[in-house]
């Protein structure tokens, strides 16, 4: 089945596009809708607008949300079209709404992360909360789902951040917790500066091995989860953990050097925690 929602995020060319593709219909349907409505709200976020137009585009977004599980009908269509997922699947709104708080926190024209408490909540947001949508879709609850959730969320938005530096700081972003670099005697006056401090190794070091705990953490409670319905999950936690080993193996501070995932080993780790997983 092909679906608005399905192309838009096979037109993103997001890795999650695959790994949705290992669902059965109805819940593949399901989260191509939660991942189009994502998408389409970060593609306001990192857009060319100003940051007040972006706030106001994010508030309509907010606001549809709103009148979803009020019982009406909102206007944006990725809104609308999240009508059969809350359904259902149980979505909370809180979540969705969580995902608007992160991207306006990526709103404006230069993004830093003042702490490691800022640091987390914005992970929290735009990565954590789109786990525990899944959660919902997927079928799963309990201790190990939030689990699931909140450790994977948190593995793959550290290994998106290591991997972007360069890329964000080309947009006047910087991701690294403040606090976490002044520590590490890391700290510069702009991305770039901060790229170019001797010391940048060691705060990242910091970062990578939280997030090596993170996929240890994931890995932990996928054990005690049903296979079949945690497949997706698989497919993301072995491939972006393969990342995060690229990213190290490259040094985590050569962020002027990109680590390519070939397509054969990618396909690989589809096969082997996708389908045989």
């Amino acid at each position: 089945m092909s679906s608005n929602a399905e192309n838009t995020l096979n037109a993103s060319g997001s890795s999650f596009y695959w790994a949705l593709k290992l669902l059965p219909a109805r819940k593949r349907e399901a989260m191509f809708r939660v991942y189009a409505f994502c998408r389409v709200v970060d593609d306001i976020a990192d857009g060319d607008d100003p940051a007040s137009q972006k706030m106001q585009d994010l508030e309509i977004h907010r606001k549809a949300v709103e009148v979803l599980f009020s019982g009406g009908k909102p206007v944006p269509a990725c809104v609308e079209d999240l009508r059969c997922v809350m359904d259902h699947f149980d979505v909370e709104k809180d979540d969705l709404l969580a995902v608007i708080d992160g991207m306006e926190m990526d709103a404006y024209d230069t993004v830093t992360m003042k702490d490691e408490a800022t640091f987390d909540l914005y992970i929290d947001r735009v990565a954590s909360a789109v786990g525990r949508l899944s959660d919902k879709v997927f079928g799963l609850s309990g201790p190990d789902a939030d689990q699931l959730a909140y450790h994977l969320g948190r593995a793959l938005q550290i290994t998106n951040i290591l991997r972007d530096i360069e890329e964000d700081a080309e947009r006047g972003r910087l991701y690294l917790p403040a606090d976490l670099l002044a520590a590490h005697k890391a700290s510069g006056d702009s991305p770039q500066a901060v790229m170019q401090n001797p010391n940048l190794g060691a705060a990242l070091d910091v970062l990578a091995t939280r997030a090596h705990n993170h996929y240890d953490q994931t890995r932990d409670a996928l054990s005690r989860l049903d296979r079949a319905s945690t497949r997706p999950a698989r497919m993301m936690q072995a491939v972006y953990s393969r990342v995060l080993e690229g990213l190290e193996a490259r040094g985590l501070a050569n962020v002027h050097i990109p680590v390519k995932f070939s397509k054969f080993k990618k396909l690989w780790l589809a096969l082997r925690y996708g389908v045989f997983g």
